[in-house]
């Protein structure tokens, strides 16, 4: 079947009629939504809305974040020909998932890029869809949560990074890749008691409150273990997972602004992110993918991997129930 599918599949993202299934079309041809979905703005249905959020005007070191969402599509194109692998079923044939597209903003009116992006997210939430955003620099998921919060109210977060992004900063104004989430705690729509960050590598002498399991942890007692803290830590609250690609050793996935050396392995990350099912996972993003600086690509495929998971832990618990 697979075969003579590939044979008259193409441009997917524009023919297929049913938002349910896998797809065979040539990985190297057509359209390149998101495992090939259904490029539409309706979300009448829609489950899950995959969508870009190409900004990178937040960021402290190396831009080109704003090239992630197309370059994690491309490379997603590698994966909808069969179920992930481990998970014991397939999302993309369960649940309806849609390429929503990326948001449009003004990139010269930086300062009002927040308020679109919370307005966008918070569209697709009252559709009855979940989100899942490919970024763009980490500073997106602050808007992103505050849309979330709205709906589910205080959030515990999931986050997979090198550095903690709690630096000091009381100015809600500024927009930082770097202190969002000391935003998000004062703010009072992530609950650091009951949040988690995951292969943290850097200093701050201050993480607010948040548990933090940090690479070498996760190398010396391994993922399995982390995995088990992380579900002992976040119970069955609503969760909204994070994923910065430099939470992975550059030397898995270079194409970064902030690397830092000693993460963890792709390897890792996999087991990392299958042994937390059972979460209450209400949305996600990957974030801080910068193809220019990784011109074999792989940085952009551990992002989409990554974006498949989140999709794969937001199916589990509904596809349980």
């Amino acid at each position: 079947m697979a075969l003579e599918d590939a044979k008259t599949q193409v441009d997917q993202a524009f023919t297929r009629k049913d938002r349910k299934g896998l797809s065979f079309e040539n990985a190297f041809g057509g359209a390149t939504s998101f495992l090939r979905r259904q490029y539409t703005k309706d979300l009448a249905g829609v489950e899950v809305a995959i969508t870009g959020v190409p900004f990178d005007q937040a960021v402290t070191n190396r831009p080109g974040t704003r090239l992630g969402p197309r370059a994690i599509r491309e490379a997603s194109t590698l994966q909808p020909y069969d179920p992930p692998y481990g998970w014991g079923f397939d999302p993309l044939s369960e649940f309806a998932v849609v390429d929503y597209g990326d948001l449009a903003f003004d990139y010269a009116q930086v300062s009002e890029f927040p308020a679109a992006l919370t307005a966008h997210i918070r569209g697709i939430l009252k559709a009855g869809a979940a989100s899942i955003v490919l970024g763009g620099d980490h500073y997106i998921s602050f808007p992103i949560l505050r849309a979330y919060a709205e709906k589910y109210g205080k959030l515990s977060l999931i986050h997979f990074d090198a550095h903690s992004d709690t630096w000091p900063d009381d100015d809600m104004s500024r927009i930082d890749h770097g202190t969002m989430f000391y935003k998000a705690v004062k703010e009072g729509i992530v609950d650091p008691a009951t949040s988690v960050q995951i292969g943290i590598r850097t200093v701050n002498d201050d993480p607010l409150g948040v548990n933090i399991i940090d690479a070498r942890e996760v190398h010396e007692k391994g993922p399995a273990a982390a995995a088990a803290r992380v579900r002992e830590i976040v119970g069955d609250r609503p969760a909204y997972l994070t994923f910065d690609i430099d939470c992975l050793d550059p030397g898995f996935a270079p194409g970064t602004g902030t690397p830092v050396w000693g993460g963890l392995s792709s390897g890792q990350a996999a087991i990392l992110l299958r042994d937390i099912a059972g979460v209450n996972l209400v949305g996600g993003d990957v974030v801080e993918v910068s193809p220019p600086y990784d011109p074999s690509g792989a940085t952009a495929v551990a992002g989409a991997h990554v974006a498949m998971e989140i999709l794969c832990l937001w199916a589990w618990t509904r596809r349980q129930g």
